[in-house]
């Protein structure tokens, strides 16, 4: 059949649609380079305005960590520390809306941590002794010096920065070059943060009650004081023994250093795999974890609670108070403290996970107990139960009180009534006065639903 020939008119249409669609095409395409850049702009501009910030914090944070130096009154002190604080977080902060700021800066962030940590220290003790004495002194004079040294190099190089000499990389180009990928760029050693770390000042050590003191960091568990070491068989032993499981099933998957140096080994149980840890010193489990999904419950809270307590109790935990739990997807996790006597001790804590379907554990933490579990010498409370609730906000109705020890930032412990309260509108808080001074230590909320209690 014979085609028929386009007319001219039609011809012209065709090519008007045709360069119509190129035109849309290629302006779409322009939009979307356009728009790419004016994202990458604003990339660019929100690291450089973060990279500002840090460097402002660190520069103020220098300032007020000499002004405290000067501080005579506990008032004066309490308020530069509560500064100092502020500025720390706020540096913690802008540090880590960098790319790998806080892996490539680590000892700027440790720094800031510190820092922060310690003036909320020395806020807490001005409260009830006064104007710090000469050795806190001392230890804000050091921090002084290596925040404005840690400044000072942090502002030459935002002024490479600003000056177009030095670029902040993004996120891509920093998850390349810290993985060792082919084409990732430079080694670690020249990333832009290498002139602030490479000559880190020198920190000082810092005794305090704090989690940071330097004390702190390296304390043996008082758990495995003059235990033996264990072999790795010795500790596939344990894990298995610990689970109820034959040996066999677990293999090494790990052997940690630090504190608590441990052996890891994983098991396949139940569909899922289970990992423990097992410490080097002492063959005892510290961590166990199951990445097994849990079917529909068969057990209730209570019952899971029960079968945690009885777990801990033939595992040589005895006398352990349940107190705090949490349901997480059919997995109970509940806290427990020790009880010497009537004194429930919160340091020694004690985190077991129930699946509640099985009733089989599957979960695992003991890294308080094994820390600081000990028979203590606890002293008879000066301040009786009555003088302490006195302390106790009138808007609070008490509904419950018991001894307990808590621990305070660092590694000391304070005896105090704990009060469990209830405000006008039915929310719970637990209010604890120290036993011996009558102040008080801390105040936490609960937040409760029917999948268990957050503290805040």
């Amino acid at each position: 059949m014979e085609q028929r020939k386009k007319s001219p008119r039609q011809l012209a249409r065709r090519f008007s649609f045709l360069a119509a669609a190129f035109a849309v095409v290629a302006g779409l395409a322009i939009q979307g380079q356009m728009e790419a850049a004016a994202y990458r702009r604003y990339l660019t501009n929100s690291r450089l305005h973060a990279f500002a910030e840090l460097s402002a914090n660190l520069s103020q944070l220098g300032t007020d960590l000499q002004k405290g130096v000067y501080a005579t009154t506990p008032s004066m002190l309490g308020a530069l520390c509560t500064q100092i604080f502020g500025r720390a977080m706020s540096a913690q902060m802008a540090l880590g809306e960098l790319p790998y700021g806080n892996i490539e800066l680590e000892q700027t962030a440790a720094f800031l941590a510190k820092a922060g940590d310690y003036a909320a220290a020395l806020s807490r003790s001005a409260a009830v002794n006064g104007a710090c004495s000469d050795e806190e002194r001392e230890g804000l004079r050091s921090l002084a010096d290596a925040a404005a040294t840690l400044s000072g190099q942090v502002s030459a190089l935002q002024a490479d920065l600003l000056s177009g000499a030095a670029t902040l990389e993004d996120v891509d180009t920093a998850e390349a070059r810290l993985s060792g990928e082919e084409g990732g760029g430079q080694e670690l050693a020249d990333s832009v943060y290498q002139t602030v770390e490479e000559d880190f000042p020198e920190l000082p050590t810092l005794i305090y009650d704090g989690p940071f003191s330097d004390h702190i960091t390296g304390r043996a568990p008082r758990m495995l004081e003059g235990l033996a070491q264990v072999t790795q068989e010795d500790a596939r032993l344990a894990a298995a023994k610990f689970f109820d499981l034959e040996p066999e099933l677990f293999s090494l998957v790990s052997a940690g250093e630090g504190t608590l140096p441990t052996y890891g080994f994983s098991a396949a149980v139940d569909g899922g795999e289970l990992y423990v840890e097992v410490t080097k010193q002492g063959g005892l489990v510290l961590e166990a974890i199951s990445s097994r999904s849990a079917g529909a419950a068969t057990l209730s809270q209570e019952e899971a609670a029960a079968l945690a307590r009885d777990f801990l109790a033939s595992r040589g935990y005895p006398s352990m108070r349940e107190s705090y739990f949490i349901d997480q997807g059919g997995v109970v996790t509940i806290n427990f403290a020790s009880a010497q006597g009537d004194i429930l001790c919160y340091p020694d804590l004690v985190k077991v996970s129930v699946a509640l379907d099985t009733g089989r554990v599957v979960g695992f933490e003991s890294e308080g107990y094994l820390m600081n579990h000990m028979v203590r010498d606890l002293p008879a409370p000066a301040v009786t139960e009555a003088e302490a609730q006195a302390v106790v906000s009138p808007v609070l109705t008490v509904l419950s009180h018991q001894l307990a020890l808590i621990p305070t930032g660092g590694e000391y412990e304070v005896l105090c009534h704990e009060f469990k309260c209830q405000d006008e509108d039915g929310r719970h808080i637990i209010v604890y006065v120290n036993a011996q001074n009558g102040q008080e230590e801390k105040i936490l909320l609960l937040l409760e639903d029917e999948n268990g209690t957050l503290v805040l």
